[in-house]
């Protein structure tokens, strides 16, 4: 760090939700092929880093005690893959405010990674492209390359492979938080189990959401919703049937799980109708809290 460097950089970084996830069948490496198609939305985990004599991570937030704070954890391995390919040591310190849900099908680790990421190379002055930046984003996990980028965007591959999509307005969401998490290989496992012996088509981004996404209309956008993951996720955690009913009930658009769950997402007309959305899930008694975000929103930035 020379004396011109800052003494910490915090940058902030969105959510997501798939608005469709096509799954296709196991690859040899274990991996899926998707047609993935993300929107960042407006819940933001802020990823500090700052000086230190050892890499370490503290986090503060909802449900930060299930966040890890050892090596496993995608903000340290972003600084240590950063600091490695600039022949330095990641001495840094990370602190993590969380807002996010934790193992909620809303990249909230992978939001983590990508906000360590750009803080560490701002922090230490690294100066790497874009085009290094997305590569140890893609090098991190499926989801995290995104988390860098937001707005809307297609992801294929496993998801890390982005071509960015035009959202022609604001689409209002509500998103219900369960009680407990879902591990996300567990549910592609599950998506394996469920899937065997089957013919699995090949992913491919629906025309008529995309169409809808670019025309900004939340109610065509709503009838092309889709999660190839969702079985998967409601045969482990039956419960969350229950959740998407109750939103339904309470006038959301459509209902889906985010991602791989257990958090799911309720497209609403619009923010008035996402507040009563809001009041009503917890009230049903289905899920521990309901939060309203609007999307797209930014992908992650250096806010201080």
């Amino acid at each position: 760090m020379t004396p011109s460097s800052p003494r910490a950089v915090t940058v902030r970084v969105p959510a997501k939700v798939n608005v469709q996830l096509a799954v296709g069948a196991a690859r040899a490496d274990g991996f899926h092929d998707l047609a993935n198609v993300f929107l960042a939305v407006g819940l933001y985990d802020e990823v500090t880093a700052a000086p230190a004599d050892t890499l370490t991570i503290t986090c503060e937030g909802p449900d930060a005690g299930q966040v890890p704070l050892d090596r496993t954890n995608l903000a340290a391995r972003a600084a240590e893959l950063l600091a490695a390919r600039h022949g330095i040591e990641p001495r840094v310190h990370l602190h993590i405010a969380k807002d996010i849900p934790v193992a909620g099908g809303m990249a909230g680790g992978s939001a983590d990674g990508a906000g360590a990421l750009l803080a560490c190379d701002a922090l230490w002055g690294t100066g790497a492209s874009r085009e290094e930046l997305l590569d140890i984003c893609a090098e991190l996990g499926s989801d995290v390359p995104f988390s860098l980028v937001g707005g809307a965007a297609l992801g294929t591959g496993r998801g890390e492979r982005l071509t960015p999509l035009e959202a022609g307005g604001t689409f209002h969401w509500v998103f219900a938080v369960a009680d407990g998490g879902l591990s996300t290989p567990a549910v592609y496992r599950e998506f394996d189990r469920l899937t065997e012996g089957t013919d699995v088509p090949a992913p491919e981004a629906s025309p008529a959401l995309l169409d809808a996404l670019r025309a900004g209309d939340a109610a065509a956008l709503a009838k092309a919703l889709s999660n190839d993951l969702q079985p998967a996720a409601l045969s482990l955690f039956p419960s969350l049937a229950a959740t998407l009913e109750a939103g339904t009930k309470a006038g959301a658009l459509a209902a889906l799980v985010s991602g791989s769950g257990p958090t799911t997402a309720f497209l609403a007309a619009d923010r008035e109708s996402a507040d009563r959305i809001a009041e009503a899930l917890p009230a049903s008694g289905t899920c521990r809290a309901a939060r309203v975000a609007a999307g797209p929103a930014p992908g992650a930035t250096v806010t201080g």
